[in-house]
Order: structure tokens, then C-alpha cells, then sequence
């Protein structure tokens, strides 16, 4: 946009919200900048960053001396500020509440079950801490249930999670769905409705969200290399 700077963009692509940030910026080619912050090494909890988000958590957009935190807002900021096409987050009210109404429940219900997976299959192993059986064994059981109700209740018969087109619905759930990866988990591998959706949702998005998930490609090659007997190579 005339007279305005690139937007800065604070990420860290294992994190599947930052994923979901960096593809709406290059999908809708909103220019912008990428600081890296590296999760790894802790770097979202330095005193400089924590003076950008006093959260220390990831993404942050900086937009012309406006500073916002959560992915959630974030990307509905730049679909408004931006002018994106309608179908990212529709004016009608009717359908932008739908949007929202997934929004709201994929933190609480999607983002934890998934984040939890990642931790006891790729975070813990790295520790050097054995992951615990039960544990992921209610992990991946309450997903299922989840996943049942993003078949169910959300997209149903429709081709989107909202409708007939990608909203930002569909790119928070897939970015989601996309981290068991890094274990070489496929949590879609039995469910053909949901991975017609994903493939479909793909190929909207095109080289963005290849991009985006190259990091996810790299430590699923690393992790699996990790468990061979033939293998020496660390994961991450």
C-alpha cells in the first residue's frame, strides 16, 4: 500500500500460528519483512523481544509502529487493513462469524491436542526426556474426537471449512494438522473427507504453503533419520 512500510513479521516456522501468519502475507502479497526468533534458543524470552511482547511468544506483526500479538488477530488485522479478497474474512456478518466461531474453538480444542502430540513425539525426545505412552495415547484420543467434530460439525458436505472457498478457517486448521509431521505422524491418513480438504486447501495456496512448511519436511527427515538404527544425526 502507497505510503506505507513493509510489515514486520516475528517468527519461528516450527510454530504452525507463525506458518499460518507468513502464508496470508505472501499468499495475499502484503509486503513485509521476516525477523527469524529462534524458539530453540529461547530467543522470544530475551529483554529486547519481551519489549516488543511482554508474552514472549510468537507471532508478533509490527505494522508501521503498531505492535499485535496472537496469530488469531493478527491475520484478521491484515485481511482488514489490507484489503485482501472477501473470502479470507467476509464482510457479511453472517459468514465472518463463522470464521470466527472456528477460530475460537480451534485454540482451545485443536491447538492444544496438537501442541501436545509435538511435545511428547519431538519436543521431549530432543530433551533427551522418553516420551509417555499413556500420555499420548489420551493425547491422540481426545484428537480424535476433535478431528470428528472438524469433519462433523465444521466442514460437513462443503468444500471449505466455512463455505465454498479458503478463509482463514481453513489455513489456522491446516497449518494445525500439518505439525504431527515432524514426527512422521499423518493424523489425516484415515480420514479421506479431511484429506480431500487439506489437498484442496493446498493447492489454493500453492507455494506459500510449501514454503511456509519446508522447516515441518526438514525435521520429519531428521526425526525419522533420529530413529534408525543406521543414524547418528540429532532432530531439530
Amino acid at each position: 500500500m502507497a505510503g506505507r512500510q513493509a510489515v514486520k513479521a516475528y517468527l519461528d516456522l516450527v510454530s504452525q500460528a507463525c506458518r499460518a501468519v507468513l502464508i496470508f502475507l505472501k499468499d495475499n502479497k502484503i509486503p513485509h519483512t521476516v525477523e527469524n526468533i529462534a524458539l530453540r534458543k529461547a530467543q522470544q524470552k530475551t529483554p529486547e523481544f519481551a519489549k516488543l511482547n511482554p508474552m514472549q511468544k510468537l507471532p508478533v506483526l509490527e505494522d508501521n509502529g503498531f505492535v499485535l500479538t496472537e496469530s488469531d488477530a493478527i491475520l484478521k488485522y491484515l485481511a482488514i487493513a489490507y484489503n485482501v479478497p472477501d473470502h479470507w474474512y467476509p464482510k457479511m456478518p453472517e459468514k465472518r462469524a463463522r470464521v470466527d466461531e472456528y477460530t475460537a474453538w480451534n485454540h482451545a480444542n485443536m491447538r492444544t491436542h496438537i501442541s501436545s502430540i509435538f511435545l511428547h513425539e519431538v519436543l521431549l525426545p530432543r530433551m533427551g526426556q522418553p516420551a509417555n505412552p499413556e500420555k499420548l495415547k489420551k493425547v491422540l484420543a481426545d484428537l480424535d474426537g476433535t478431528l470428528d467434530k472438524l469433519e462433523n460439525v465444521f466442514l460437513k458436505n462443503q468444500a471449505f471449512l466455512c463455505g465454498d472457498d479458503i478463509s482463514l478457517a481453513d489455513l489456522l486448521a491446516v497449518c494445525e494438522l500439518m505439525q504431527p509431521l515432524c514426527s512422521g505422524r499423518d493424523i489425516l491418513k484415515d480420514r479421506p473427507k479431511l484429506l480431500s480438504w487439506r489437498s484442496q486447501v493446498q493447492s489454493a495456496l500453492s507455494d506459500s504453503f510449501e514454503e511456509a512448511h519446508s522447516v515441518v519436511y526438514q525435521i520429519r527427515e531428521k526425526f525419522t533419520a533420529k530413529l534408525s538404527p543406521c543414524s547418528n544425526q540429532d532432530t531439530l
